[in-house]
């Protein structure tokens, strides 16, 4: 471009040196003689300002960094429409190397293809520009089910005035653009199903609230938002919020979650099912991502999917158990007694741990031998078990040591070489001293005694 400026080139995208921005000044700025554009990168590390040169504002970027001044010369305002679609979609006479034909599969089907390198290397996200004034779009597009708006650069106010054109929308993805929730919806986005507001930096817990009575709303993307608490203020300890009625399945991955109480707050979530809460400061120890998972799944009572694997019944009940022992003494400290007319537990025990007294319901109040033994969730070791059989009265009772960490198939495999009968054979199930009469199956043969909650002194119940 020449150094000649007007002001119709306010708005316009550009590109310099590959990198894309928009303009939002073209004039003067002293005390540098000679014509500049203001530009704001998609980028905001590629600039080095907000717009501002010396107390003076020429231009607003969203980002702090986001701006620079730029000599036209060296600014690429592209090329004509007609080109642009022969350069994307590869439509010229002869084939460059690009365009050799591939042969992929779909299906089981073989498709040939041309080109295809050249169009997904020029894929791009396009940046939106509403003009001022613009007339409602009420009902314009009530057909669309589905809006991809991910890196756009769209406001808030520009989201809400685009779905007054959309009263069926059902899923609506608004990753990256940097979203500030300034208004609660009200006459739109009511038929939402599934919200993306994944790498919107600026989104705080207050603004969640301004989407928490949206009644169709079962899915929310929240990865990558900085967020690290959350408290729903209209629910008590053991009640569930009217906020997010209908929300089942919550993605909260990376971000900066680092206190149990975030958990006991989303059981208060009346409907939510599923939850995935990966590399969060909470989460991110390999060491003991088994532990994490136990705790989560006891804090919150309703899920039955965790990261995108099922919580099955007997993990819910070793998990469960395992955390109404690790906390047992901690309970009994805070006010707690076997007896429930006598609890008079503490607020701050109630506060970290406010599903424990259900539990207690479920299960019965630990006992003080069971509150002197260190659970698996806090240390795996070596099980002195008995074996019974109850169909075979003349076998004697044994007493092995097993690892917590050996499979139900291993435990059958040695008592199979034990008893000479064959593994199909074999049926287990264990009962706890503490417990008596209260059976539990050891059903599935990929898991082992420690995600049953088998615990030392135990006894291992072996049919045929």
């Amino acid at each position: 471009m020449s150094d000649t400026l007007t002001l119709d080139v306010i708005g316009r995208r550009v590109t310099v040196n590959g990198e894309h921005a928009t303009v939002r000044f073209a004039g003067v700025v002293p005390p540098v003689a000679g014509p500049w554009l203001g530009v704001e990168w998609d980028n905001p590390e590629r600039g080095k300002h907000d717009g501002s040169h010396e107390g003076t504002v020429y231009f607003k970027c969203r980002h702090p960094t986001g701006g620079s001044f730029i000599r036209p010369k060296k600014v690429n305002f592209g090329i004509d429409f007609l080109t642009a679609v022969k350069n994307r979609y590869v439509l010229e006479d002869e084939l460059e190397e690009d365009g050799k034909e591939q042969i992929v599969t779909i299906g089981n089907k073989p498709v040939e293809t041309i080109g295809f390198d050249s169009v997904m290397k020029q894929q791009s996200e396009n940046k939106l520009k509403f003009p001022s004034g613009s007339a409602p779009l009420t009902g314009t597009f009530s057909a669309l089910k589905v809006l991809v708006l991910n890196r756009t650069g769209i406001t808030w106010a520009e989201v809400l005035w685009c779905a007054a054109g959309c009263p069926g929308l059902e899923e609506l993805y608004l990753k990256s653009n940097e979203i500030f929730i300034s208004e609660r919806p009200t006459d739109v986005l009511q038929t939402i199903r599934l919200l993306d507001l994944s790498s919107n930096q600026l989104i705080d817990e207050s603004q969640l609230f301004l989407i928490a009575h949206l009644p169709r709303l079962e899915q929310l993307i929240l990865s990558d938002i900085g967020i690290s608490s959350i408290h729903f203020p209209d629910a008590g300890i053991g009640c569930k919020t009217s906020m997010f009625p209908s929300l089942q399945y919550l993605v909260v991955n990376d971000n900066q979650i680092s206190q149990w109480s975030f958990f006991n707050e989303l059981d208060k979530l009346p409907s939510l099912r599923a939850l995935s809460c990966l590399r969060n400061p909470l989460t991110k120890d390999d060491k003991d991502t088994r532990t994490t998972r136990q705790l989560i799944i006891a804090k919150i009572g309703q899920l039955k999917t965790l990261n995108k694997c099922e919580i099955l019944p007997e993990e819910r009940l070793g998990a469960e158990l395992d955390y109404q022992r690790a906390f047992g003494n901690e309970w009994k400290k805070a006010g707690g007694h076997q007896d429930p007319d006598k609890n008079r537990l503490s607020e701050e025990f109630l506060a970290a741990h406010p599903r424990y007294q259900f539990l207690c319901l479920k299960y019965g109040a630990p006992e003080d031998g069971e509150l002197k033994r260190q659970p698996l969730m806090l240390k795996n070791q070596l099980l002195t078990l008995k074996i019974k059989y109850p169909h075979q009265l003349d076998q004697k009772v044994l007493e092995k040591q097993l690892p917590g960490s050996m499979t139900i198939q291993k435990v059958k495999g040695f008592l199979s070489r034990l008893l000479k009968v064959p593994v199909s054979d074999l049926l287990l199930s264990y009962e706890s001293p503490e417990k008596p009469g209260r059976e539990i199956e050891l059903e599935n043969d990929l898991k082992s005694l420690q995600f049953y909650s088998v615990e030392n002194g135990d006894c291992l119940l072996v049919r045929w």
